[in-house]
Order: structure tokens, then sequence, then C-alpha cells
């Protein structure tokens, strides 16, 4: 049936939706103005969506007037916002205005609950809702969208309180107009003054031209320049923040604004942002970079992944000369020249951490944000491995404040041949972890690992100023080489071999340790697997092949330990090394492997201590 002989229709919105205006409408209430940011950046979105859908179908080809056209009628109350966009189908509205994912509904709310008042403006745009902020200041909404390409148009409409109707409508042209009623209180909207105060703060470097309807013609109220385009001198402080704005949804001023022209054989514009601040996290997140990419100023995609994943925090635009207009995304793939920009932008912000890393106070604010991401790459990337080296930062044992690995080299002890480290899941218990005792011990420097990605790159970093990584949990019986005069150890090899068969299947070995001071018992990872926090996770997930038992050291000084080894074998000896075992489990940070009977066990050893006093 065509649009034209097509009867309204009735939809009811879904109850997350309606639960999703009110979060809009009455927790965004005092940053208002936000509404027109948003509908004029779909706007944008819709006129670059068809302006790369026409380089393979010139068909949809855009006017040569496009624009984004705002009319305030105070008389009628409306403020109508109208663009040459790509458009929508019947569909396309019904999908894009009448529903919303029940995920990304409940994540939205529990972020607006727990943001602060100045950042929650930011998760209109991060969390695709913008369009429903056109009711915090319309009690009437009609949006009137024909599809490039398409004939009839339609009518989305709805006064936010729980449906919208479709109906068959009339469009001259493709493109969709947005007709917003206004509410009582929201007359400031209707006056240009205010409307242009806003496109100029939110909407200035929009490359699509913005007018507004004054005196009887549309003047520009942008400016609609590429603005990474100019030259450094003509780009304020101001503007560039602006722009960084604009460009990620979010109001925090950037840690760092890269911007440069590349020349010679590469020839390209870049403009990017490391944020000051760490994002919300999107309902889905991809690991992938979303700088967005131009030609000769023409948004083609963001999907180029102009920069590697551990680097996807970084925003911005990267704008050539040496692709076609018409490239596809296939093309993109395979091209020798998008190549080359990635490596030299990847190398140009790379050159820009190291510089900064050097001030450390303020290299600690973007470390704290984004140093877990960063650490992917020492995973994941062979080619820059030694750069992102020099750019880690650390907790440390005997240290305050982050650490370097070359600060770590610089202290390390004459005669140490590795750095030394630890993985777990909170540095506050690692610093209070028996593993570091015999290291405090003799003065031996740990860093201390406690992001999620710290189980795994160590595996392939390979060295450092010639030194090697190493867990203090892997394979230590040598790290401590004893001096020939010092005073012997107790001998309580007895005492190892009677609990290595009585835990026999659950550790691959028993072992006397010097490296403990207060603690009686540590756990060690077996021999040739993974370290103790690696295990940890892999019995967590239920992936994999479960790792080799782990090694048992005892404290030969301890004198828990010397009072056991004068009663192996004797009556509930089983029971005693299986809770010596369940201990250093806990120490790690880990559950016994019965906490119902860990308890009974200890219950009754503190029950019979106090009958004995």
């Amino acid at each position: 049936m065509s649009a034209a002989g097509a009867q309204a229709e009735r939809h009811d919105f879904g109850a997350e939706v309606g639960r999703l205006l009110d979060l809009v409408v009455h927790s965004l209430y005092s940053d208002r103005e936000i509404f027109l940011r948003e509908l004029v950046a779909n706007a944008a979105d819709a006129i670059d969506r068809r302006r790369f859908e026409a380089l393979t179908d010139p068909a949809l080809a855009l006017p040569g007037d496009a624009a984004i056209r705002l009319v305030a009628d105070k008389d009628a109350r409306t403020l109508s916002i109208a663009d040459t966009g790509i458009g929508m189908s019947h569909d396309e509205l019904v999908q894009n205005l009448g529903t919303i994912a029940r995920s990304g509904t409940r994540a939205f709310g529990e972020k607006l609950e727990g943001a602060k008042p100045e950042d929650r403006p930011s998760l209109i745009g991060q969390f695709g809702v913008g369009f429903y902020s056109a009711f915090m200041v319309a009690d009437r909404v009609e949006v009137t969208s024909r599809k490039a390409g398409a004939e009839g148009a339609w009518m989305w409409a709805s006064d936010g309180a729980g449906a919208f109707t479709m109906s068959p409508a009339e469009r001259d042209a493709p493109g969709t107009t947005i007709v917003l009623h206004m509410k009582p209180d929201a007359d400031e909207f209707l006056d240009p003054m205010r409307i242009e105060t806003i496109i100029r703060k939110w909407a200035d470097h929009v490359t699509v031209p913005i007018t507004l309807a004054r005196d009887g013609k549309d003047q520009p109220i942008n400016e609609g320049t590429a603005l990474w385009r100019k030259s450094r001198s003509e780009m304020s402080e101001q503007s560039a923040t602006a722009f960084y704005r604009h460009l990620g949804n979010i109001f925090d001023t950037p840690w760092a604004t890269l911007h440069w022209k590349a020349e010679g054989t590469l020839e390209f514009f870049a403009l990017l942002f490391i944020p000051g601040m760490k994002p919300f996290e999107a309902v889905e997140g991809e690991r992938k970079s979303r700088v967005r990419l131009h030609v000769r100023r023409m948004f083609i995609t963001d999907e180029a992944e102009l920069l590697p994943p551990w680097l996807r925090f970084v925003q911005g635009v990267v704008d050539t000369e040496d692709l076609p207009l018409n490239v596809s995304r296939e093309m993109l793939q395979s091209t020798p020249v998008l190549a080359r920009i990635r490596r030299a932008v990847t190398s140009r912000v790379l050159s820009e951490l190291k510089t900064r890393a050097k001030e450390s106070e303020e290299y600690a604010k973007f470390w704290e944000n984004f140093g877990p991401v960063l650490k992917e790459g020492i995973w994941e990337d062979t080619e820059h491995r030694k750069d992102l080296a020099e750019l880690l930062r650390f907790r440390s044992s005997s240290q305050e404040g982050w650490v370097s690995l070359a600060d770590y080299v610089g202290r390390m002890q004459p005669g140490q041949d590795a750095i030394f480290y630890l993985v777990g899941d909170d540095v506050d218990a690692l610093r209070n972890s028996p593993q570091l005792e015999g290291f405090r011990a003799k003065g031996l420097e740990v860093l201390l690992l406690a992001d999620p990605i710290d189980a795994f790159w160590p595996d392939r970093f390979d060295t450092f100023e010639d030194k090697p990584l190493r867990s203090i949990t892997q394979s230590t019986a040598d790290l401590f080489h004893r001096p020939a005069d010092a005073e012997p150890l107790p001998d309580v090899s007895a005492l190892a071999l009677a609990l290595k068969d009585a835990l026999k299947g659950e550790v691959s070995d028993v072992r006397a340790t010097d490296r403990l001071v207060d603690s009686a018992v540590v756990l060690a990872a077996g021999p040739g697997g993974p370290d103790l926090q690696m295990q940890r996770l892999l019995r967590r997930s239920g992936r994999g092949m479960p790792p080799a038992p782990p090694v048992l050291e005892i404290n030969p000084r301890h004198a828990l330990v010397q009072r056991l080894a004068g009663e192996t074998g004797g009556e509930g000896f089983a029971e005693t090394a299986g809770t010596l075992l369940d201990l250093a489990r806990v120490q790690e940070g880990d559950l016994p492997r019965d906490p119902a009977a860990f308890a009974r066990r200890v219950t009754a050893m503190l029950a019979g201590r106090d009958e004995r006093r």
C-alpha cells in the first residue's frame, strides 16, 4: 500500500520507552538546551549518511544547497529542524523512534543515577537516545520523513505519554523535518538569539551548514568549516575543546590535543583528542577505534580502524586527499594508503604519550583512565611492544605513586637479574600478601599488578633493558640464593613428604622455603604452569584445561611448622594438612576447597584452644 492510501496507525510505546522518557525529561531538566544539540547532530548524521550512500548510488545525491534549517515560529509556538538527509521509511520510523532495547534503557538509567549532575548530559548522546530529549521542551513532537530513493513520506507523532501515531504525509524532497510544539515554560527556545547561542556552543564545527529563518530569510548560524584543516594559529583552544565535546558527546576537557598536517609522499590532516576522563561504557562495548575518516572534507566512515584497539579511547578526525571519494569499505581494508595512514597516526599518538609521560603528575591522570587499555597492546601488538613498555606504570611494594619500568631497573640490587611482579585483584590486598615477605626482608622491590589484563600480557613481554619480567608466584625456589655462611634452615623434609602424601592430587609438591618471614605457608605455581592469578581466572571462567596443582611452600622457622614436624602421621594429620592448604589459598584471596568444612575445622581448633586454657 502506498503512503498516500494508508490510514493512520496507533502504536503503544513499550514500558521501557516510557521509563526512558521519564528519565530524560526529569533527570536532565536543568540541561534542556541539549535537545537542540542532539537533534542537529542527528540531522548532520543523516546528511553525512546520504552523502556516503550517494558515492555508490548517484540517484541519492544531495542537493547543492544541503543544509540543516531551523525555523522558530513564536505565534504557533513551534520549532522546526529540517534536513535533506537520508530520511526514514515507515518501518524505520517505527523502529528508530518507537522502540529501544531493554538493556539500553536499563544501562542508561543506571549510569544516569550514578553520574554527577555535570556529567549527565553526555549520557544522552552516548546511549543513542538523543531524540527523546525533545520531550524536555515539547509536549508534542511530529517527525515527517521521506526516505531517499522513495516516493512516499510518513509522519510519526507523539505527546510522549505512552503512544505514537503513524500517518501518511507529504514532503517535496527526501529528508526529515521535526516539529516541536513547545511547552509553556520553553519560550527561550523560540528566541532566535538563544537558538544561535546554543548552536554556536554545541554545533559550530558541524561541517553541514546550519541556518535559522530570521527576518524573512535563512541566515547561517554555524561556522561550518573543517576545523582540522586550519593551521594551529587559526584554531583556538576553546574551538578545539568545543569540537571535541561535539564529536564525543561529552563535557570534559581533552587531556591532550594532537593537531598536525602530514606532508610528503602521504598527505593528510589530523585532529585527535585524548580524553581527560574515562568515558561511560557503552551498552555493548567494541574493541574498535572510532576515529572518523574524511576524504577531502567529506565524512566517509568511523569504522576504518585508523588506530589499533589499544588506542580506541582516542577520538578525532583524519582527512586525506589520497583516497578516492567513492572509496568502498572493502577497499579501505586493502588499500596501502590507509595502511600507511594508520602507521603514521599510531606513531604520532605514541610519540605524544612518550613526551607527556615525562610529566609524571599529569601522566598519572591519563594512566589511571586508560592504562589498562594501553596494556592490551603489549599482549597483541608485537610491532609496538617496545614503545608501549616505556609507557607502562605500576604500583610498587616499596614506593609511593606510580613506577615505570625504567624507575624499577634503576633501583635493582646488584646481581638481581629479573623484574619481579605479583598479580592479584586488588593492590591493597597485594601489599599484604605473604608472597612479599621474603622480598621485603631482602630489600627487593616487587611491582603490584591488579588489572584483569595483567594476568595475560607479561607472558608476551620478553624483556625490558635485557631484564625479564618474573612472577614471584612462579618457580620461586631459585629466587633466594642463600649465602654459604648463612645459618642452615631447620630440617622439615619429613614433614614436607608427609604433607605431600596427605595432599596427593591437590598439590604438585611440598617444599621448604626461605622466602617467608611471618607466614607459615604460601602457594607457588607448579613447574611450567601459569602463575596463581591466571590459575584463578581459569577456574572462575570454567574455560581451558585445568592448571597443574600448585606447590605448597612451608616456612621451616615458623613455630607451627616446627610443631607439626614432630606430629607427622599422627591422628588428624590429613585434616591438618588440608587446613594448611586452605590457609594458603585464603592468603591468596581464594576460597578454601570446602568453605563450610574449613569453618568447622577452624571453629573446632579455637574451641580446643579455649578448653586448654
